[in-house]
């Protein structure tokens, strides 16, 4: 895969804002390993390779066990291994990031607001919505996977 630009070089002030909301979420309160779960679901749904590997790696230098960071992507069959704090936030992330085909279902919505206060689901949107940004940006600008990189 050839990458196509390079957006961090080419738009430094949109990334130094995006750092911003980043650094925003990680002092929100909301616990680290909680935010990367919902980065890595996001990025799992919309194919970043690149965030995958990162956020994976994250979550392993959380001390989240590999096994339950490869059953991500099967969570619902597997919830026991999930909090249901964990739950919530996992079903929020697929149906934020799927906005356009779930328009956010009134379940998921329930499910969250019985786990999160009104701060929190908020935090928790933006750090959704910030992580669709970032993929948006390593899928269209072909960024490759660190593991990929030689």
């Amino acid at each position: 895969m050839t990458r196509r630009f390079d957006y961090s070089v080419a738009a430094p002030e949109g990334m130094k804002a995006l750092a911003g909301v980043h650094g925003y979420v990680m002092r929100c309160g909301l616990p680290k390993a909680l935010i990367e779960l919902a980065y890595l679901r996001a990025s799992q749904i919309n194919g970043c390779a690149y965030c995958i590997g990162l956020h994976s790696r994250a979550l392993l230098d959380e001390g989240m066990a590999v096994e339950k960071i490869f059953l991500v992507p099967a969570w619902r069959e597997a919830r026991s291994l999930f909090s249901l704090r964990e739950q919530a936030a996992l079903a929020w992330a697929e149906a934020v990031t799927k906005v356009a085909e779930t328009n956010v279902p009134d379940a998921d919505f329930e499910a969250a607001r019985r786990q999160f206060n009104e701060k929190e689901l908020s935090d928790l949107t933006i750090a959704i919505g910030l992580m669709n940004i970032y993929n948006r940006l390593a899928i269209s600008s072909r960024k490759p996977p660190d593991a990929a990189v030689s």
